[in-house]
């Protein structure tokens, strides 16, 4: 970090709470192009992890966000510290510039995000649900006062066997 660069180096600090934020992700913020008007479209989702540690979400064909998404794939993801208390604008969070795929269908992730939110059984099955792999690009953290990092795809994703 220099008096003209508030960016620290990345170490394994970092790393490991990026990591720690997605795995404790329930729910983020999606931000998608709009296809109709160009401007950014943010909305709140519910937020997992597929077996190899990328965000996935599961979300409607009718809402504004997927229809934006089969449009243009470039989306930011904010994830926030879900336990932390006090100040919002002290506390650690993560925003991941990525590319959303639509994934296959999949019966063992299927169980896995049931197993994490057992109200989805309501609408996982809906025909147009679907999920979505959100493949991070790369990211900045904000750790708290002055803790600001950059990340590549590599810092942010853990496997759940790691």
């Amino acid at each position: 970090m220099s008096k003209t660069d508030p960016i620290r180096t990345t170490d394994e600090e970092a790393r490991a709470l990026a990591q720690r934020l997605i795995l404790e992700m329930k729910h983020a913020t999606l931000g998608t192009i709009d296809p109709e008007t160009g401007t950014p479209l943010l909305t709140r989702i519910a937020i997992q992890r597929d077996r190899d540690g990328c965000p996935m979400a599961l979300l409607s064909g009718l809402a504004a966000h997927s229809r934006a998404l089969k449009a243009d794939s470039r989306v930011g993801l904010m994830v926030a510290d879900s336990v932390a208390k006090g100040d919002p604008m002290n506390q650690a969070r993560l925003s991941i510039l990525a590319r959303a795929t639509l994934a296959e269908p999949d019966a063992e992730r299927r169980a896995r995000w049931l197993e994490n939110d057992p109200k989805a059984t309501v609408y996982i099955d809906l025909p147009d649900f679907s999920f979505w792999r959100i493949e991070p690009v790369s990211g900045l953290l904000n750790a708290g006062f002055a803790r600001a990092y950059r990340l590549d795809a590599a810092d942010m994703l853990k496997t759940p066997e790691e």
